[in-house]
């Protein structure tokens, strides 16, 4: 662990014009990850404390990847033999644009561009990006023992799920490689997964977990609100209100805590007031099923209506066709820009056959 952490003003700009948690840090390797340059026949070396500072980063959540233009093979050969491939998540190493490398990297990962931090020894390739992906921050590399004191890593608390955030990538890689090999219609590829989808009271051992999610889920989030725990555990122990937790698994392991929904609970009309789930569930469909269970939950205590609050962002559109597919109608629009979606309740509804749904 670095422990440099004296005058630590950054000399870069932050870009990014929210403070969102940074989510992947893209590294150069030649004299920024090591020192001396691969392809000149250099003996690199590993910068001091560079690997203690890559494994803090991964046990935060924090995903590291690389954009480095060298040889794919002669590159991967060598963090191999430093015993540090494996921290690295689709790395880009090739001949090509930083910032298409970038760019790679972040649909790969499928978060939001403006949670990257891109480090590179040259100011020519830390501009190219910047000019590119304005919404990037770039970092010196001279100033890679800065990393661990920057207020949008520190600032942000570490559940059990973010320590496995890279482990949770790798095995989607295998789930990709899977689905890419099969030939069969999507639904019949879900169906070999052996899905389990566990919606459970949160507790309080859940709530750290929660408050992660709100912050860092963007897509499929219904309102863009973010909860800290506090608020969080307020809520949970309103009996007017309902916080539950999602987890899903498969053969090839768990997802995590992947989903959260809060619910006000009324007399004929219970409202979601937030639903959200993680983007590497997106074509698991545990949307339309997490809104199946609250049709079928809300029809046993003799609810008449289910609500819904929706406010548009940049990111979330999928998050409204699911509202749509499953039923729900724009019935209202307050002053907060909030939507009100509104379907009855209808008579109790099936799960797909291709996840197996538990509730506790």
């Amino acid at each position: 662990m670095l422990n440099n952490t004296a005058n630590l003003e950054i000399k870069v700009p932050m870009v990014s014009l929210s403070n969102k948690a940074i989510k992947c840090i893209v590294w150069d390797l030649d004299n920024t990850l090591w020192e001396g340059i691969l392809s000149e026949g250099d003996n690199v070396t590993l910068k001091p404390g560079i690997v203690s500072l890559i494994e803090w980063l991964d046990r935060r959540g924090v995903i590291n990847s690389i954009a480095s233009k060298n040889c794919h093979e002669d590159a991967m050969a060598k963090l191999k033999s430093f015993g540090i491939d494996h921290l690295f998540l689709y790395p880009q190493i090739n001949w090509n644009a930083k910032s298409e490398s970038v760019k790679n990297i972040q649909q790969s990962l499928n978060i939001g561009i403006d949670t990257f931090l891109f480090v590179d020894d040259q100011v020519f390739e830390r501009e190219e990006v910047a000019a590119v992906h304005p919404l990037v921050t770039t970092l010196d590399a001279l100033d890679y023992q800065r990393i661990e004191s920057l207020p949008r890593i520190i600032n942000f608390k570490v559940s059990d799920d973010a320590a496995m955030r890279r482990v949770r990538y790798q095995e989607d890689m295998m789930r990709q490689e899977s689905e890419s090999k099969y030939s069969g219609t999507p639904e019949h590829f879900l169906s070999t997964l052996n899905m389990q989808f566990k919606i459970t009271a949160a507790c309080k051992e859940d709530l750290l977990r929660a408050e992660e999610l709100t912050l860092r889920t963007n897509q499929l989030n219904s309102t863009g609100v973010t909860y800290n725990a506090q608020e969080l555990e307020k809520l949970m122990n309103d009996e007017n209100h309902d916080l539950l937790v999602c987890e899903l698994t498969d053969k090839f392991g768990s997802y995590g805590k992947i989903g959260l929904v809060l619910i006000e609970k009324g007399v004929a009309v219970d409202k979601i007031k937030l639903l959200l789930m993680s983007c590497r569930v997106a074509s698991r469909g545990v949307g339309s099923v997490l809104l199946t269970h609250l049709n079928n939950y809300a029809r046993q205590r003799g609810i008449e209506r289910l609500q819904a609050d929706f406010r548009r962002t940049t990111r979330n559109r999928q998050m409204l066709m699911t509202y749509q597919f499953s039923g729900f109608s724009e019935i209202r629009k307050n002053a907060e820009d909030i939507i009100v979606f509104e379907k009855p309740i209808s008579s109790h509804q099936p799960y797909p056959e291709y996840i197996n749904v538990l509730t506790a």
